[in-house]
């Protein structure tokens, strides 16, 4: 059947108009099933608590259920890779943080592009990692750990959890940062690398405050500064490291992201939704429990943040040459 130019002008704007009527609704419909947050890292770690907490408040405000799916394994690439490659419907989200950004230029052979096939959505909270020692090392002030670093070369040991991790990231930035230098040495996770600290058989580390803050408060640990631009509300008397160091700054985040082509609206929708949950007065309290603060932002200004996240680690593992074992 042919049609006449008016017909099919017709057709034309009828098709355009039924664009503008169907975007919206899809985001007015979403959720209609429910949701899967993938977390790259096992249950009960912080990442697995934001996750729930944010998730809990989503289910309820949406009337859907927002399932966490752990999928711990190659630090937290097998998580990254199955969202990659889900649908772009936002019925699999990831939660993200600086594991993702260092990920990226750490594993040369990816299955995917961390920043091509991943679209941020909406930061939800950061923690400070703290730069500790062993309460036998003589100094009190990040000053006086320089000083003690820099006249003592290569005899303090930084422990970490793991080559590549944000806190070994943080401890090289450090070291090119002042000048200093210090034997790294990689533990497998946080358990065993906190054992040996407390037992004095490593002096330094720089750690999540969650992760830490007892042992800190207890005395067990002195904390000589939080790697945060600002203090943290649960140290509040430890200053950060950029009082003293020009420009260095370094914190945990986690934030939610969604398969690329995800469509604007529901990003748009989730956004809002999250960053309603981060207003909220037991959520921001639960936060600071963890050691950190809620941090809101917009899926565009996210988005560079990550994107500046995963330069600046990029920067920082090449002129450290960290490699993978």
């Amino acid at each position: 059947m042919k049609l006449s130019r008016r017909q099919f002008g017709y057709l034309t704007v009828g098709a355009a108009t039924l664009t503008c009527f169907t975007r919206p609704a899809t985001a007015q419909a979403y959720p209609s099933r429910p949701v899967h947050i993938v977390v790259g890292f096992p249950a009960g770690g912080t990442s697995d608590v934001v996750a729930r907490v944010v998730g809990q408040w989503l289910s309820e405000r949406l009337g859907q259920q927002f399932v966490i799916e752990n999928r711990p394994g190659a630090g937290s690439n097998l998580a990254a890779e199955a969202v990659a490659r889900a649908n772009p419907d936002a019925y699999t989200l990831l939660l993200i943080g600086g594991a993702n950004t260092i990920n990226a230029t750490l594993f040369d052979k990816l299955s995917f592009d961390f920043l091509r096939d991943i679209t941020p959505v909406a930061s939800v909270f950061e923690t400070p990692l703290v730069v500790e020692v062993h309460p036998s090392v003589p100094v009190r002030t990040i000053p006086e750990f320089i000083a003690y670093a820099k006249a003592n070369p290569g005899k303090l040991n930084f422990a970490t959890p793991g080559i590549g991790t944000p806190p070994h990231v943080a401890g090289e930035l450090f070291k090119m940062t002042t000048g200093v230098n210090f034997v790294h040495v990689p533990y497998r996770g946080t358990g065993p690398m906190l054992t040996d600290l407390l037992a004095g058989h490593v002096q330094v580390a720089f750690d999540p405050l969650p992760a830490s803050i007892a042992h800190i408060r207890g005395a067990k640990l002195r904390a000589l500064g939080v790697t945060t631009a600002q203090r943290s509300e649960a140290l509040p008397d430890v200053p950060s490291v950029g009082e003293h160091v020009a420009g260095y700054a370094v914190s945990n985040w986690y934030g939610f992201a969604a398969p690329t082509n995800t469509p604007t609206e529901i990003i748009g929708k989730l956004n809002a939704e999250i960053n309603a949950a981060l207003a909220d007065p037991k959520i921001k309290a639960r936060f600071i429990e963890l050691g950190g603060t809620p941090l809101a932002s917009s899926p565009a200004d996210f988005a560079k943040f990550v994107a500046d996240d995963t330069i600046k680690w990029a920067k920082v593992i090449r002129a450290a040459n960290i490699k993978l074992d």
